[in-house]
Protein backbone atom coordinates (compact mmCIF):
# COMPACT_ATOMS: atom_id res chain seq x y z
CA UNK A 1 0.00 0.00 0.00
CA UNK A 2 1.30 3.49 -0.85
CA UNK A 3 1.53 5.46 2.10
CA UNK A 4 -0.20 9.31 1.53
CA UNK A 5 2.52 10.84 3.72
CA UNK A 6 5.76 9.37 1.91
CA UNK A 7 6.87 12.92 0.60
CA UNK A 8 6.22 14.58 3.84
CA UNK A 9 8.17 12.05 5.57
CA UNK A 10 10.89 12.18 2.79
CA UNK A 11 11.19 16.28 3.96
CA UNK A 12 11.13 15.25 7.77
CA UNK A 13 13.92 12.87 7.46
CA UNK A 14 15.99 15.22 5.40
CA UNK A 15 15.32 18.53 7.74
CA UNK A 16 15.82 16.57 10.74
CA UNK A 17 19.07 15.25 10.22
CA UNK A 18 20.73 18.13 11.30
CA UNK A 19 19.71 17.54 14.94
CA UNK A 20 22.38 15.94 16.87
CA UNK A 21 23.65 19.02 18.05
CA UNK A 22 20.58 19.37 20.03
CA UNK A 23 21.74 16.17 21.89
CA UNK A 24 23.59 18.33 24.61
CA UNK A 25 20.02 19.40 25.79
CA UNK A 26 17.94 16.28 25.22
CA UNK A 27 20.60 14.42 27.25
CA UNK A 28 19.41 14.79 30.98
CA UNK A 29 15.75 14.79 29.74
CA UNK A 30 16.77 11.11 28.62
CA UNK A 31 17.50 10.19 32.15
CA UNK A 32 14.09 11.59 33.23
CA UNK A 33 12.29 9.42 30.93
CA UNK A 34 14.12 6.36 31.35
CA UNK A 35 13.25 6.97 35.56
CA UNK A 36 9.73 7.47 34.85
CA UNK A 37 9.47 4.50 32.82
CA UNK A 38 11.17 2.69 35.71
CA UNK A 39 13.33 0.93 32.83
CA UNK A 40 14.84 -2.16 35.24
CA UNK A 41 18.14 -4.44 33.48
CA UNK A 42 16.92 -7.55 31.10
CA UNK A 43 13.58 -5.84 29.99
CA UNK A 44 13.51 -5.14 26.15
CA UNK A 45 13.16 -2.23 25.42
CA UNK A 46 12.55 -0.55 22.35
CA UNK A 47 12.85 3.45 21.80
CA UNK A 48 11.08 5.28 19.06
CA UNK A 49 11.89 8.12 17.13
CA UNK A 50 15.51 7.56 18.91
CA UNK A 51 17.26 10.34 17.58
CA UNK A 52 20.53 10.48 18.39
CA UNK A 53 20.38 7.54 20.54
CA UNK A 54 19.90 9.44 23.93
CA UNK A 55 17.34 7.36 25.39
CA UNK A 56 18.40 4.16 24.10
CA UNK A 57 21.61 4.45 25.66
CA UNK A 58 20.71 5.27 28.75
CA UNK A 59 18.13 2.41 29.11
CA UNK A 60 20.90 0.57 27.87
CA UNK A 61 23.30 1.21 30.90
CA UNK A 62 20.88 0.03 33.00
CA UNK A 63 21.20 -3.42 31.40
CA UNK A 64 17.95 -3.16 29.84
CA UNK A 65 17.62 -5.29 25.75
CA UNK A 66 17.37 -2.14 23.36
CA UNK A 67 16.02 -1.90 19.91
CA UNK A 68 15.83 2.25 18.60
CA UNK A 69 14.40 3.26 15.33
CA UNK A 70 14.30 7.00 13.91
CA UNK A 71 13.38 8.16 10.34
CA UNK A 72 16.81 9.45 10.06
CA UNK A 73 20.01 7.56 9.04
CA UNK A 74 21.97 10.38 9.86
CA UNK A 75 20.81 10.15 13.35
CA UNK A 76 21.00 6.56 13.84
CA UNK A 77 24.25 6.83 12.93
CA UNK A 78 25.55 8.99 15.53
CA UNK A 79 23.48 6.74 17.71
CA UNK A 80 25.79 3.98 16.91
CA UNK A 81 28.33 6.17 17.18
CA UNK A 82 27.42 6.50 21.10
CA UNK A 83 26.52 2.83 21.28
CA UNK A 84 30.27 1.95 20.80
CA UNK A 85 31.83 4.52 22.72
CA UNK A 86 30.70 2.72 25.58
CA UNK A 87 30.36 -0.94 24.17
CA UNK A 88 26.92 -1.05 24.43
CA UNK A 89 24.98 -3.59 22.31
CA UNK A 90 21.83 -1.54 21.27
CA UNK A 91 19.82 -2.30 17.99
CA UNK A 92 19.69 0.98 16.09
CA UNK A 93 17.60 0.86 12.73
CA UNK A 94 16.07 3.66 10.64
CA UNK A 95 12.60 3.15 10.30
CA UNK A 96 9.23 4.68 10.19
CA UNK A 97 7.58 5.19 13.64
CA UNK A 98 4.04 4.02 11.26
CA UNK A 99 5.46 0.84 10.72
CA UNK A 100 7.34 -0.54 13.46
CA UNK A 101 9.87 -3.72 12.01
CA UNK A 102 9.18 -5.69 15.00
CA UNK A 103 6.80 -8.66 16.06
CA UNK A 104 3.82 -8.54 18.15
CA UNK A 105 4.33 -8.41 21.54
CA UNK A 106 7.96 -7.98 21.41
CA UNK A 107 8.88 -5.57 24.21
CA UNK A 108 8.15 -4.71 27.65
CA UNK A 109 9.09 -0.69 27.40
CA UNK A 110 8.16 0.99 24.66
CA UNK A 111 9.79 4.82 25.01
CA UNK A 112 9.81 7.86 22.87
CA UNK A 113 11.25 11.11 23.36
CA UNK A 114 9.99 14.07 21.21
CA UNK A 115 10.03 11.56 18.76
CA UNK A 116 7.00 9.14 17.80
CA UNK A 117 4.81 12.76 18.03
CA UNK A 118 6.33 13.58 14.81
CA UNK A 119 4.49 10.85 12.90
CA UNK A 120 1.86 12.53 10.39
CA UNK A 121 -1.03 9.93 11.52
CA UNK A 122 -1.31 9.70 15.62
CA UNK A 123 -4.01 6.89 15.36
CA UNK A 124 -1.26 4.92 13.19
CA UNK A 125 1.71 5.60 15.75
CA UNK A 126 0.00 4.68 18.29
CA UNK A 127 -1.68 1.17 17.63
CA UNK A 128 2.01 0.26 16.14
CA UNK A 129 3.77 0.97 19.07
CA UNK A 130 1.09 -0.44 21.35
CA UNK A 131 1.18 -3.60 18.98
CA UNK A 132 4.23 -4.42 19.70
CA UNK A 133 4.17 -3.50 23.27
CA UNK A 134 3.50 -6.84 25.44
CA UNK A 135 0.23 -6.37 27.85
CA UNK A 136 0.93 -4.91 30.79
CA UNK A 137 4.25 -3.93 28.99
CA UNK A 138 4.98 0.22 29.72
CA UNK A 139 4.49 2.56 27.26
CA UNK A 140 6.21 6.34 28.33
CA UNK A 141 6.77 9.22 26.01
CA UNK A 142 8.05 13.28 26.46
CA UNK A 143 5.60 15.26 24.48
CA UNK A 144 5.84 19.74 24.58
CA UNK A 145 2.37 20.98 25.96
CA UNK A 146 0.63 23.26 22.80
CA UNK A 147 0.27 26.45 25.63
CA UNK A 148 4.03 26.06 26.79
CA UNK A 149 7.28 27.41 24.64
CA UNK A 150 7.71 24.72 22.41
CA UNK A 151 4.59 24.14 21.40
CA UNK A 152 4.17 27.71 20.81
CA UNK A 153 6.97 27.56 18.58
CA UNK A 154 5.27 24.75 16.54
CA UNK A 155 2.09 26.67 16.29
CA UNK A 156 4.08 29.71 14.84
CA UNK A 157 6.09 28.17 12.88
CA UNK A 158 2.73 26.30 11.32
CA UNK A 159 1.35 29.56 10.32
CA UNK A 160 4.06 30.57 8.33
CA UNK A 161 4.42 26.65 6.73
CA UNK A 162 1.13 25.07 6.56
CA UNK A 163 1.81 21.37 7.10
CA UNK A 164 0.30 19.24 3.98
CA UNK A 165 -3.45 18.31 4.77
CA UNK A 166 -4.46 15.24 7.00
CA UNK A 167 -1.46 15.40 9.20
CA UNK A 168 -1.95 16.26 13.04
CA UNK A 169 0.09 18.76 14.98
CA UNK A 170 2.74 17.59 16.99
CA UNK A 171 2.06 19.26 19.76
CA UNK A 172 -1.85 17.82 20.58
CA UNK A 173 0.64 14.93 22.10
CA UNK A 174 1.61 17.63 24.69
CA UNK A 175 -2.44 17.79 25.80
CA UNK A 176 -3.30 15.12 28.76
CA UNK A 177 -6.81 15.07 27.28
CA UNK A 178 -6.08 14.48 24.18
CA UNK A 179 -3.73 11.98 24.90
CA UNK A 180 -6.45 10.30 27.44
CA UNK A 181 -8.51 10.19 24.43
CA UNK A 182 -6.26 8.72 21.95
CA UNK A 183 -4.78 6.00 24.80
CA UNK A 184 -8.48 5.32 26.00
CA UNK A 185 -9.43 1.37 25.96
CA UNK A 186 -5.97 0.89 25.25
CA UNK A 187 -4.38 1.32 28.33
CA UNK A 188 -4.34 1.14 32.12
CA UNK A 189 -2.42 3.30 35.35
CA UNK A 190 -2.37 6.38 33.09
CA UNK A 191 -0.04 9.01 34.57
CA UNK A 192 1.60 12.29 33.64
CA UNK A 193 4.27 13.98 34.75
CA UNK A 194 5.45 17.74 33.87
CA UNK A 195 9.50 18.49 34.12
CA UNK A 196 11.24 21.10 32.62
CA UNK A 197 14.48 21.58 30.24
CA UNK A 198 16.36 24.29 30.24
CA UNK A 199 19.26 24.70 27.38
CA UNK A 200 21.77 27.76 27.68
CA UNK A 201 21.26 30.86 25.31
CA UNK A 202 23.00 33.68 25.36
CA UNK A 203 20.16 35.96 23.96
CA UNK A 204 16.63 35.06 22.70
CA UNK A 205 18.42 35.66 19.26
CA UNK A 206 21.00 33.62 20.19
CA UNK A 207 18.43 30.35 20.92
CA UNK A 208 16.77 31.13 17.43
CA UNK A 209 20.48 31.04 15.35
CA UNK A 210 20.85 27.72 17.17
CA UNK A 211 17.17 26.36 16.38
CA UNK A 212 17.47 27.66 12.74
CA UNK A 213 20.52 25.05 12.73
CA UNK A 214 19.10 22.06 14.14
CA UNK A 215 14.95 21.95 14.33
CA UNK A 216 14.24 20.35 11.11
CA UNK A 217 10.80 22.56 10.65
CA UNK A 218 12.89 26.01 11.78
CA UNK A 219 15.58 25.11 9.06
CA UNK A 220 12.78 24.18 6.36
CA UNK A 221 10.71 27.64 7.23
CA UNK A 222 13.76 29.68 6.88
CA UNK A 223 14.81 27.85 3.68
CA UNK A 224 11.31 28.67 2.19
CA UNK A 225 11.84 32.17 2.70
CA UNK A 226 15.14 32.80 1.27
CA UNK A 227 14.14 34.82 -1.64
CA UNK A 228 11.29 36.68 0.52
CA UNK A 229 13.74 38.94 3.11
CA UNK A 230 10.75 40.93 4.22
CA UNK A 231 9.08 37.71 5.27
CA UNK A 232 12.08 36.31 7.12
CA UNK A 233 12.50 39.36 8.77
CA UNK A 234 8.80 39.39 9.72
CA UNK A 235 8.87 35.47 11.22
CA UNK A 236 12.37 36.21 12.89
CA UNK A 237 10.74 39.08 14.89
CA UNK A 238 7.87 37.07 15.93
CA UNK A 239 10.13 33.79 17.15
CA UNK A 240 12.46 36.25 19.15
CA UNK A 241 9.33 37.70 20.51
CA UNK A 242 8.23 34.49 21.39
CA UNK A 243 11.70 33.09 23.07
CA UNK A 244 11.69 35.92 25.17
CA UNK A 245 9.28 34.98 26.96
CA UNK A 246 10.68 32.39 28.73
CA UNK A 247 14.49 33.19 28.26
CA UNK A 248 15.84 33.32 31.86
CA UNK A 249 18.00 36.66 31.56
CA UNK A 250 19.29 36.03 35.20
CA UNK A 251 20.93 33.07 34.44
CA UNK A 252 21.61 32.24 30.78
CA UNK A 253 19.07 29.07 30.14
CA UNK A 254 15.36 28.81 28.15
CA UNK A 255 12.95 27.69 30.17
CA UNK A 256 11.26 24.45 28.27
CA UNK A 257 8.68 22.90 30.46
CA UNK A 258 7.75 19.67 28.63
CA UNK A 259 4.84 16.98 29.37
CA UNK A 260 5.60 12.92 30.48
CA UNK A 261 3.16 10.31 29.97
CA UNK A 262 3.22 6.69 31.28
CA UNK A 263 0.83 3.81 31.22
CA UNK A 264 0.70 -0.21 30.97
CA UNK A 265 -0.92 -1.81 27.76
CA UNK A 266 -4.42 -3.58 28.81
Amino acid sequence: MTDPFAGFKAIQKEAWSLFTPMEVFTTPSAARLVNFAGVAAGQRLLDVGCGTGVVAITAARRGAKVKGLDLSPVLIGRAREHAQLVNLDVDFRDGDAESLPYGDDEFDVVLSQFGHMFAPRPEVAIVEMLRVLKPGGTIAFSTWPPHLYVGRMFALIARHVPPPEGVASPVLWGDPKIITERLAGKVKDLSFEMDIMMPSALSPQHFRRTMESAIGPVIKLVAQYKDEPDKLRSFRAEFDALTSEYFDRSNNVMRQQFLMTKARKA
